[in-house]
């Protein structure tokens, strides 16, 4: 049966941080606009701030619709699976804040994220913060145990043979707005 919690404990914070892939739900206000749902990766990309607070970065990709949707309107929803040891899904509702590449403070947040954000901080091209309404859980009876071979290096490859200035023209060329047109990323 699943649980709502007060906030992140210190045990599901280590949970949460040792999981290889998350996802992130967002949507537009607009009635028919396209809800979107983004599968996350790459350990030490994701972390606990505290018991309301989480924050990933955002590494530059293809679409921009997460960043688009909270600039717009700040809903998110971050779900947890365990495809190892014992079946749980967790759910972390909020608010989401962007702090793009561009904006004061933004190499300090991805130094929060110690070695993997200093790893990944020419490829990433936000940090969001999650302030954290609930916290829940449920089981993950139907979610399947698989075992992680390994983690995928080709974004972090690609993203090294950009230079800062082609990445520039890349999030302002392919993020600069989300499907529905919402704007992304200036660039």
């Amino acid at each position: 049966m699943g649980k709502v919690y007060d906030g992140i404990s210190d045990r599901l914070a280590a949970w949460l941080e040792e999981q290889p892939v998350f996802f992130v739900g967002t949507a537009p206000l607009s009635a028919d606009g396209l809800v979107n749902l983004s599968p996350k990766g790459t350990r030490g990309t994701f972390r606990v701030v505290d018991a309301h607070t989480v924050a990933y970065l955002d590494l530059t990709g293809s679409g921009i619709e997460t960043v688009a949707h909270l600039r717009e309107n700040g809903r998110i929803c971050v779900m947890f699976c365990a495809f190892d040891g014992k079946p749980t899904i967790v759910r972390l509702h909020g608010t989401g804040r962007v702090l793009s590449l561009d904006e004061p403070g933004f190499a300090e947040a991805v130094a929060g994220f110690g070695e993997a954000g200093t790893e990944r901080m020419h490829g990433a091209r936000s940090v969001i913060t999650v302030d954290v309404a609930r916290v829940s859980d449920s089981c993950g009876f139907a979610v399947p145990r698989m075992d992680l071979v390994q983690e995928r290096d080709v974004l972090d490859r690609a993203l090294a043979k950009k230079s800062a200035e082609s990445l520039v023209a890349y999030h302002r060329t392919r993020n600069g707005q989300s499907l529905d047109g919402l704007p992304g990323l200036a660039g």
